[in-house]
């Protein structure tokens, strides 16, 4: 698709004739306060973290991968870290349901309005794209396509989601300041009416592959579009375990007096109740998102306090971003950890179980359809330090070793080598030592390679239980 329709499509400005009538009702908002919490006007170099970002990836390569690739949980989880990936900026993913402000509130956020650098919007639905804001020197769109080829960027594993996606994918380069620290995802509003497969792409394993990286998701409602259907019910299920990274606002609140705010506000709770199960409700903002001020007799106080919280909550996260990213390769070190565990117990309970008079394919299908019986996961949890609540779905394996033979793998006790070391042991002093150390140093404030366990206090030395004496 050229550029130019590109630009025309996504950046069209806004008609004289519209910008003039909106501006006779409202005049436009002070943005000062956006500039100030942002801290947009400080001319402060920006921090170099790349000596940090470097030994996080060091860490990554030598002490998480080999173990990720050797029991292939890619193919578990569907969820390859890319050097791009390690080094990209905090992402900020809007979700909803269409036409509910989210291209209006990027526009607003980011001064965008009557320039040549705003999204299209409108009353109808407007965005049918993943569009990726991005800083650059100047105004540039990036056709998909190419932001998958590139692997410097951190979007190249979306190519698996086929060429019809990778069409609705564009990226804008935006010189902006906000964006040389965070990026930005419009993606297509949901449509109740519309089933999955019209879209033309597997569009709920698109919205995954977002909501797992994405360090803030704003999902946005306006008082017209509070319905639940089975869409914005099953994105609720995808966000299942990011409840700490949600913020719900319930934008266009100025549209409404306070008695009908105060029953439009209940009725969003009612609505989202059934599908957020945490104990803690999450935090709402209720504001106009939007650069025209306030209507007349409403709690404009209040929206401003309300958008102020939310522009913290952004910046939080922005001065966040590398004890975020730590924790994050964190995170992923333990599950692939507990995955490599769980295929080495089931290896070695097909091993003890062979005979010589045995079927391999009937004992190991009796193992898999039922791990209980022999005590696969309760083993992991008797002889190491993991969660029970962090164990994978039984059923997960069925379909993992349906693909991948249990005789194509090794036991842990066999990946080590003289001079590389154990695998398992590398990826537990990843856990319990260098990651704790490295985010230690940025507490300290001191050079991340200057500190080790001793001052940061992260933990004991780890045994493998399954390396042979």
């Amino acid at each position: 698709m050229p550029v130019i329709v590109l630009l025309s499509r996504l950046l069209l400005p806004v008609s004289p004739q519209t910008a003039e009538d909106v501006s006779e009702e409202a005049p436009l908002r002070d943005r000062s306060h956006i500039e100030k919490t942002l801290m947009l006007n400080e001319d402060k170099p920006a921090d170099d973290f790349s000596a940090v970002l470097q030994r996080l990836r060091k860490i990554y390569h030598s002490s998480i991968k080999p173990l990720e690739q050797s029991y292939k949980y890619n193919e578990l989880r569907q969820h390859e870290i890319t050097d791009g990936e390690i080094t990209s900026k905090p992402m900020v993913l809007f979700l909803g349901p269409w036409s509910v402000g989210k291209s209006t509130m990027i526009n607003y956020l980011l001064g965008l309005e009557n320039t040549r650098y705003q999204l299209y919007t409108g009353a109808e639905p407007t965005t049918s794209e993943f569009t990726v804001l991005m800083h650059g020197p100047k105004l540039k769109t990036i056709e998909g396509i190419v932001m998958a080829a590139d692997s410097a960027r951190s979007f190249s594993p979306l190519e698996k989601f086929g060429q019809n996606f990778l069409e609705k994918l564009i990226g804008i380069e935006v010189p902006h300041k906000l964006l040389e620290r965070v990026t930005f995802v419009d993606t297509p509003g949901i449509i109740e009416n519309r089933k999955q497969q019209e879209r033309g792409y597997p569009f709920n394993d698109v919205c995954q592959w977002f909501i797992d990286r994405a360090d803030l998701i704003f999902i946005v409602f306006d008082p017209t579009k509070l319905d639940v259907g089975l869409e914005l019910e099953m994105l609720f299920r995808q966000l299942k375990g990011r409840e700490s990274q949600i913020r719900i606002i319930l934008n266009k609140a100025d549209n409404l007096a306070t008695q009908m705010l105060m029953r439009v506000y209940g009725a969003l709770f009612w609505s989202l109740a059934p599908l957020i199960n945490v104990t803690e409700p999450p935090r709402v903002y209720v504001s106009s998102f939007w650069p025209y001020d306030y209507k007349p007799d409403t709690h404009r106080d209040l929206f401003l306090r309300e958008e102020i919280s939310l522009l913290e909550d952004l910046n939080q996260v922005i001065e966040n971003r590398l004890e975020n990213k730590i924790a994050f390769i964190r995170q992923h070190a333990i599950r692939v950890r507990i995955h490599a565990l769980l295929v080495d117990r089931y290896l070695q309970t097909y091993k003890e179980k062979m005979t010589f008079f045995s079927d391999g394919e009937l004992v190991f299908k009796d193992i898999v359809e039922d791990p209980d019986k022999f005590y696969i996961f309760k083993t992991i949890l008797a002889k190491t330090n993991v969660s029970k609540f962090d164990l994978p779905h039984r059923e997960a394996y069925k379909d993992f070793f349906g693909i991948n033979p249990i005789s194509s793998f090794k036991l842990l006790s066999q990946q080590c080598s003289y001079m590389g070391g154990c695998f398992l042991d590398k990826i537990e002093r990843a856990i319990t030592q260098e990651l704790p150390s490295l985010l230690g140093s940025l507490g300290l404030g001191k050079n991340p390679g200057a500190l080790n366990c001793d001052k940061t206090g992260c933990g004991e030395t780890p045994k493998n239980r399954y390396k042979k004496p």
